[in-house]
């Protein structure tokens, strides 16, 4: 090979490699593996735990760009200022400045929870506490403890642990307390950099960011006595600053449970002010008007000018709070605006309570009609029959959204069946005495039977002329068998309780018993699934969960649960032994012990 060819075959070769890169494609370098960590704290003006500090400005420089998040929720200062600091980011800066006059030797902390956060990945910084004092000394003790909804012993969200110097309950509900934090979603709280001494502790869900319980609907908590703070028993290192260190993996504290020294039941107080709540009219012929409390004596007086009595009814529900007006003359409930005279208990600023009178305007806008022809909604009701299956002794309850007029029971029916086979079975249908929306059908049902509820075109109906269409339900009586049973032998309490059989998600009420000493209660016919049990003891005997109540010192009644969650299977029965003794308790669900097979 001559050396011109060598050199022509080079040429074109290396022209192939240009021509190559240059139509290659373009792409941008790969970002690497997602920033997880949060921003590093490399200095701050003054240093975290400085002493004798009387500035008006604080600043804190981090390595990256960061942001706040919900600031204005998440920021706290202990003890509180009368005006909230003002925040703001500056790049890599956070800049506090203030104008107030600080205390004189005392220990100041800044709360910013995980509310600082890198600009790009959102990764925050948990728990992050900026301290300093105006005095010689960083106070370094702590009060540690646990906040549980006295109803539930459920960890409450967003609830504030308030440490008060003054011993006075008047300091609860007028002034700013000594110290304070918030509650992490367990219910636990720390309050670090206290100084020992003699302090009143308080739990409280603040409504309107005051820091102290100023409304009557606030739930609060509280101790019968005052705590003592000292070195011995609550003291937490020195806080070191910060300046080039990481923070620990702040997933690390979600993974312990944490209970500390004292426990607070958070509640809210019974209403004692009598008061109209509210008045509705949802529908042009329902006016609705709720109470504060039952109007006892007094009574709820309801009219309407120039038309008289025979042209409503009035309904009220069991604890006669909730009232229900039926206007049933057309004329009066086709009106957009019904002026109607109430008189209702009232309890003025004095304290007094007595009957007053208003003139509440009922407003019913009639929705537009839309264009063509609407079909009209047909008169409907509904029934407790909803899976087609009916409990050894239950009754069938028919409920509509209006009164029930009398029905035609000509046009009812109701068989027993067998294949092709219908047998009449004779029943009783009759209005609910105290609810004109739901009429109650009683009959011999077999277990093991199945049945039909025929009810044909028109043979139900409103008040207002309204018809249902032909309807037909069938369903059938289960035998025992097909339901589990629980069993339990209450010990180690003198005095009323509640057993409270509960539903395991969201812990809806089943089935209650109440008991007047130690002794066994039965739940029979329970459908299987999991459950929960709670007992509430009742130290007033009025048959219910009573609050507390902050004015006479009554703490909420105590309420505990059985340790486990019981599992119902059918035809087994559960058969527990509880000691109830020990108030308060409620451990994690855990599984339950064998039962064993019924002999029916």
């Amino acid at each position: 090979m001559t050396i011109q060819s060598i050199f022509r075959r080079s040429f074109i070769l290396v022209s192939g490699f240009i021509l190559a890169a240059g139509c290659a494609k373009i792409s941008s370098p790969t970002g690497g593996p997602k920033d997880k960590e949060p921003p590093v704290i490399v200095k701050s003006e003054p240093l975290n735990g400085s002493k004798n500090f009387t500035g008006k400005k604080i600043v804190i420089t981090f390595d990256e760009y960061i942001t706040l998040d919900n600031i204005n929720e998440k920021f706290m200062v202990s003890p509180p200022m009368k005006n909230k600091p003002v925040i703001m980011v500056r790049g890599k800066n956070v800049v506090i400045t203030y104008d107030e006059e600080l205390r004189d030797s005392t220990t100041y902390t800044f709360y910013f929870q995980d509310a600082v956060r890198d600009l790009n990945e959102g990764n925050p910084i948990n728990n992050y506490q900026f301290v300093f004092s105006t005095g010689p000394i960083i106070d370094s003790l702590s009060v540690t403890g646990n906040i549980f909804k006295a109803s539930d012993l459920n960890p409450p969200e967003k609830t504030l642990a308030l440490l008060y110097i003054e011993h006075e309950d008047s300091a609860f509900t007028k002034s700013l307390p000594s110290y304070i934090a918030v509650a992490d979603k367990n219910g636990y709280f720390r309050i670090d950099n206290v100084s020992a001494r003699e302090y009143r502790l308080y739990a409280l869900k603040d409504a309107d960011n005051s820091k102290n319980f100023n409304l009557a609907d606030e739930e609060i908590a509280f101790l019968d006595s005052t705590i003592r703070v000292t070195p011995e028993r609550n003291w937490i290192p020195v806080v070191e600053d910060t300046l080039k260190s990481k923070l620990k993996d702040p997933k690390a504290a979600d993974t312990i449970v944490m209970y500390g020294d004292y426990r607070l039941y958070l509640f809210q107080h019974q209403k004692k002010l009598h008061y109209l709540t509210s008045s509705s009219r949802n529908m042009a012929y329902r006016l609705n008007y709720t109470l504060s409390l039952p109007p006892d004596t007094l009574g709820f007086h309801f009219s309407v000018p120039d038309a008289g009595p025979e042209t409503w009814f009035i309904e009220r529900n069991r604890t006669n709070d909730s009232i229900q007006v039926w206007i049933t003359d057309t004329a009066l409930y086709k009106k957009q605006i019904i002026n109607t005279v109430i008189q209702y208990p009232f309890t003025d600023s004095a304290g007094i309570t007595a009957l007053k009178e208003d003139t509440v305007m009922m407003r019913f806008m009639t929705p537009r009609a839309t264009r063509g022809k609407v079909k009209p909604t047909p008169y409907k009701f509904t029934t407790n029959v909803t899976s087609g299956i009916l409990k050894p002794g239950e009754k069938i309850l028919l409920t509509s959204q209006t009164p029930f007029r009398n029905p035609d029971t000509s046009r009812i029916r109701l068989y027993e069946t067998d294949g092709t086979n219908r047998v009449k079975v004779p029943f009783s249908l009759n209005r609910d005495s105290t609810n004109s929306c739901r009429m109650i059908l009683t009959g011999k049902f077999a277990m093991n039977k199945n049945y039909i509820f025929i009810a044909d075109s028109a043979s139900f109906g409103n008040i207002y002329g309204e018809h249902s269409d032909s309807t037909g339900i069938r369903f059938s009586v289960k035998n025992e068998e097909a339901y589990g049973k629980l069993v339990l032998n209450i010990t180690n309490f003198e005095g009323n309780r509640i057993i409270q059989l509960l539903s395991s998600e969201g812990e809806k009420v089943v089935k209650e018993v109440k008991m007047e000493k130690d002794g066994r209660v039965e739940f029979p016919l329970l459908e299987k699934g999991a459950y929960r049990v709670r007992v509430i003891y009742d130290l007033d005997n009025n048959g219910k969960w009573t609050p507390g109540d902050f004015s006479t010192k009554r703490q909420p009644e105590p309420v505990s649960y059985m340790p486990s969650e019981v599992d119902i299977k059918e035809n087994w029965v559960r058969d527990y032994n509880w000691d109830i003794g020990e108030k308060n308790v409620k451990k994690l669900k855990i599984k339950p012990p064998a039962g064993s097979r019924t002999g029916r």
